[in-house]
């Protein structure tokens, strides 16, 4: 069977954004040059960021056509993660809401990718 474990991030500074996950994660990249920075997160998760303009083939998409879901064990923890993003100045798309699957709120980093903090709800 086949499982993903990585996901890379189209970004125009791979240093800045770096430097952006580092603090929203509190994790130090593995790998960082001009080019491309990689996080090897404690959950096994790696996150790539590559240069929009030395990844081959050439990237002709933007930003904001997927997410990175982050979860919470509850309600509260989305809210001190949004008070937390928020005061830091990263732009919201959604404040914190009930859907369908849990509390939720969206806001995107500074290449617009989304970012998604999630609880569920009680099964």
């Amino acid at each position: 069977m086949i499982h993903p474990d990585f996901t890379i991030l189209f970004v125009d500074n791979p240093l800045a954004s770096a430097d952006f996950y580092k603090s929203l994660f509190g994790a130090e990249p593995v790998e960082r040059s001009p080019t491309f920075a990689l996080f090897v997160l404690s959950t096994g998760m790696k996150l790539g960021l590559w240069s929009r303009h030395t990844a081959e083939p050439a990237v002709t998409a933007g930003s904001g056509a997927s997410e990175i879901c982050i979860k919470h064990d509850n309600a509260a923890g989305v809210d001190k993660t949004y008070a937390e993003w928020t005061s830091r100045g990263l732009r919201v798309l959604q404040t914190p809401v009930e859907m369908d699957f849990g509390y939720t709120f969206v806001v995107t980093d500074p290449d617009g990718h989304r970012l998604r903090v999630y609880a569920m709800n009680a099964a």
